[in-house]
């Protein structure tokens, strides 16, 4: 399957790494983009290609990003929600302001994007909606982040909704659950996996990748690679 892709966050890291592959899989993608100027790692002159506006700050940029991609390529067959951001927030560390920035670009901006995006999934009869989550969205580890935590928890539970919103439309969501990835997000943790070991951008975006050829009748409710070995996952 190869059709038309919304992806978040791909102007590097991971998100650039998923768009990379995609477009070798031959999809058509739409990536929003806060700063246009990570645009210039992509063939912008390429007619399979669109950069749109999307700030997870601007409620209304959701909308216009959809309306936008949907007026150039005429629907949409995935979304591809991987922006966020990890901020160290528990019971001791981190403020109000920070819990709130983390469930305003880890939550609520994947949320409008579904809820915008659902009726063009559903008109395809095969949409598909990818959730990069993380191992955090399935325990609480001690010495993590609380805040980043109960965000990708309830990450996972709005995939889990969208399955029931979209299923006999054919919407097929997926939550992706990694662990430690090689990216800037954790560059700078204590106590954060080695980087020899942790995941490489290019290894989740094959796993979307390989999500999104899968049909309706082969739904992968979640996908779990974890770096580590732990007794719950």
């Amino acid at each position: 399957m190869a059709g038309v892709a919304m992806v978040t966050g791909a102007g590097r890291g991971l998100g650039a790494a998923i768009a990379d592959k995609l477009l070798v899989d031959g999809w058509s993608l739409s990536i929003g983009l806060r700063e246009q100027a990570q645009a210039k790692r992509f063939d912008v002159g390429s007619d399979r290609l669109h950069v749109g506006h999307f700030d997870a700050l601007d409620p209304a940029s959701a909308e216009q990003w959809v309306n936008d991609t949907v007026n150039h390529f005429g629907k949409i067959n995935a979304l591809v929600n991987n922006a966020g951001v990890l901020r160290m927030v528990d019971f001791e560390k981190g403020s109000e302001d920070d819990l709130d920035y983390l469930w305003s670009v880890n939550v609520k901006a994947p949320f409008r994007l579904i809820q915008m995006a659902l009726p063009y999934l559903k008109a395809t009869g095969a949409g598909r909606v990818i959730n990069i989550a993380s191992t955090d969205a399935k325990r609480f580890r001690p010495g993590t982040s609380l805040g980043y935590s109960m965000t990708k928890h309830s990450l996972l539970a709005m995939t889990q909704a969208v399955r029931h919103a979209g299923w006999d439309d054919g919407v097929r969501a997926t939550a992706i659950c990694p662990g430690a990835i090689d990216t800037d997000l954790i560059a700078n943790l204590p106590g954060v996996t080695s980087k020899a070991d942790r995941l490489r951008p290019e290894t989740v975006a094959g796993i979307v990748a390989f999500i999104l050829t899968l049909p309706n009748q082969a739904s992968v409710p979640e996908f779990i690679a974890n770096t580590r070995l732990e007794t719950l996952i």
